[in-house]
């Protein structure tokens, strides 16, 4: 992947974006499987360390395949699934958001408005690039299927 940085000024700070060139978003986008990742809202920053759960639906329950943590990107450091594993399914992400607000030093209400995102979606196409990120903050989350 080609990566291209860029210096700006956010208010009065300088920072430093890593833009991938269009060609690599494509290879990423063709290549079959699924990705996720969490941005904290409330900070403006990707959530390092967040707890997911991800599962299939199998005869009208959801089996756990496997559990991760989010890396510095706030994204898991592996694909959930590969062009080898993936298939046509519904499947669910559980996103622990107030264990990772509270890790943050975030008091929050007992019990918290939002203590556990549940994103349950559909896969139809084995053959695609699926990415379901959460934006997440203390009150409020939302999701959209991505690039």
């Amino acid at each position: 992947m080609v990566l291209v940085t860029r210096r700006f000024l956010l208010g009065a700070l300088p920072s430093t974006i890593v833009l991938a060139t269009l060609p690599a978003l494509r290879a990423l986008a063709a290549t079959p499987g699924l990705t996720t990742h969490m941005l904290d809202t409330m900070n403006g920053i990707p959530a390092e360390g967040v707890r997911i759960d991800f599962s299939v639906l199998e005869a009208d329950v959801y089996r756990l395949i496997a559990t991760m943590r989010t890396n510095a990107d706030g994204r898991t450091p592996m694909p959930l699934l590969n062009a080898e594993t993936m298939k046509a399914g519904r499947y669910q992400l559980l996103f622990y958001v107030a264990e990772y607000f509270a890790k943050r030093g975030v008091v929050l209400p007992d019990p918290p408005f939002v203590d556990r995102a549940v994103i349950q979606f559909g896969i139809t196409d084995a053959a695609a690039h699926y990415h379901v990120p959460l934006l997440a903050s203390p009150w409020s989350y939302t999701t959209y299927r991505g690039s």
